[in-house]
């Protein structure tokens, strides 16, 4: 894969487009210091309509809201960057693209006071490619539950995406990975099930899909966009609430979503095979292709590619030509 710095193409900073190797920031930037500063992941898919930009408006309005919370203050409203997302596709020449607009202060000084500092917006865009195998998507990850917790409530802003959580996501990723496993869960501070590393989490058990409330973990857009899924193609009850890890070991599936990932299997958590009680395939099987998990992949994949026939016409408002 070719390093992210080298390659060509056009970048969107503070309204003008910059050669993408001409992309270069001071040393002192403040932001690389001390992480305040938030950004967001969006994607681009192609499909029979041309491309189009998924839930654009939301992720941009969680940016703006980010920035707010954090009291960062952002000259661009949601259509001008909305706008800059979709001429960042078509400028790079992408059928397929992830992008990450982001907003971080500038060099003009160092400190806890951020005084008479600028702010800075960038969008880049690029094919981010499969961000997991076709086949460990359909076997599922292996998951081992983290000695990191998430952030306390009034610790952080736990609904803003802000650069330096991802410390705490880092920490607690590359500790299950060093361990041999592919992801992790991470519970909140009083020991309930919170999120995975840049993911939120799904259970099912006995016809009720669950997920936990948005207190400790990211209000995640596609884990919204899974909730709508469910229960208005799927029929089935959604309940947002407090979880134990315990209850992800004896549930009949589970599964993480984010917009980089998508829709995860999850068919291991600790050592214990998720679904053993409802008769879920062996480990180094594939999911089974009527289970939920599976059922929501396909309308997931196709929603976002704009295969929209029947039924699925009612997301097209999720979908913003590029």
């Amino acid at each position: 894969m070719t390093p992210l710095h080298d390659r060509d193409g056009w970048l969107w900073l503070d309204g003008d487009w910059l050669p993408w190797r001409d992309a270069k920031t001071h040393l002192l930037t403040h932001t690389l210091h001390y992480g305040m500063g938030c950004f967001e992941g969006v994607r681009a898919y192609e499909g029979p309509q041309g491309t189009n930009l998924f839930r654009v408006g939301e992720h941009t309005r969680r940016l703006l809201d980010s920035a707010h919370a954090l009291d960062v203050p952002v000259v661009f409203d949601e259509q001008a960057l909305i706008e800059a997302q979709r001429q960042c596709v078509v400028k790079n020449d992408l059928s397929n693209a992830y992008l990450k607009p982001t907003v971080f202060f500038g060099a003009e000084g160092l400190g806890l006071r951020a005084k008479g500092l600028s702010v800075h917006v960038m969008i880049a865009a690029w094919d981010l490619g499969d961000y997991i195998s076709a086949e460990a998507a359909s076997l599922g990850l292996r998951a081992l539950t983290s000695s990191w917790a998430r952030h306390h409530v009034n610790i952080s802003l736990c609904r803003a995406k802000t650069n330096g959580h991802y410390v705490n996501s880092m920490l607690a990723l590359n500790t299950a990975v060093k361990a041999g496993f592919d992801e992790t869960i991470m519970l909140d501070p009083e020991g309930y099930v919170a999120e995975a590393s840049a993911a939120n989490v799904f259970l099912l058990r006995d016809g009720v899909l669950h997920t936990p409330e948005v207190t400790s973990c990211l209000q995640g857009i596609t884990r919204d966009s899974v909730i709508h899924l469910a229960r208005e193609m799927l029929g089935l009850e959604v309940r947002e609430r407090r979880i134990t890890r315990d209850e992800l070991y004896t549930a009949d599936e589970a599964f993480v979503t984010g917009t980089a990932a998508e829709i995860l299997p999850l068919r291991e958590l600790d050592g214990r095979h998720i679904g053993a009680r409802a008769g879920a395939p062996l480990p180094g099987q594939p999911i089974a292709g009527d289970s939920v998990t599976a059922q929501l992949q396909r309308l997931y994949r196709q929603v976002t590619r704009g295969e929209l026939d029947g039924r699925l016409a009612q997301y097209d408002t999720w979908l913003t030509p590029a």
